[in-house]
């Protein structure tokens, strides 16, 4: 089993609390150092109290899939012999409704562009995502 932690830390200095009137920014601090400025979407809380260039939730939990999906196909390719050269992804979230009416992240569409290189071993139909009908 492994662990992993993330800080969560938000303050909120001299602004008023009442009213839903105080700022969503807040920092991400991981254990390797990097800190990230996060924020509620402003789709969520709108401006002032949101901070439209930081990190919101929902942004962080599409890309946490997309970077998953992404490290499982290139340790598959690279255990096929196949040679990638380069990997993204623009993936989409989309808030929604669950089954409680309860607001969420309803679905994920991840939309990878791989680019093989020359020499790794991947034919045609396999870049396609097709696979050639077992012989009989």
């Amino acid at each position: 089993m492994s662990e992993h932690s993330a800080t969560i830390s938000w303050r909120r200095g001299g602004e008023p609390f009442a009213g839903q009137r105080y700022s969503r920014g807040h920092e991400w601090r991981f254990d390797g150092g990097t800190t990230v400025p996060a924020s509620a979407s402003p789709t969520v809380v709108s401006a002032p109290w949101s901070v439209a260039a930081a990190v919101d939730p929902e942004e962080a939990f599409v890309a946490s899939i997309a970077s998953c999906h992404m490290l499982w196909f290139l340790s598959l390719a690279a255990d096929r012999g196949w040679v990638v050269d380069s990997y993204e992804d623009e993936a989409v979230g989309v808030m929604g409704r669950n089954a409680e009416r309860r607001l969420a992240v309803a679905r994920v569409t991840l939309r990878p562009r791989v680019v093989v290189g020359s020499g790794g071993g991947v034919g045609a139909a396999q870049q396609q995502g097709s696979h050639p009908a077992p012989a009989p």
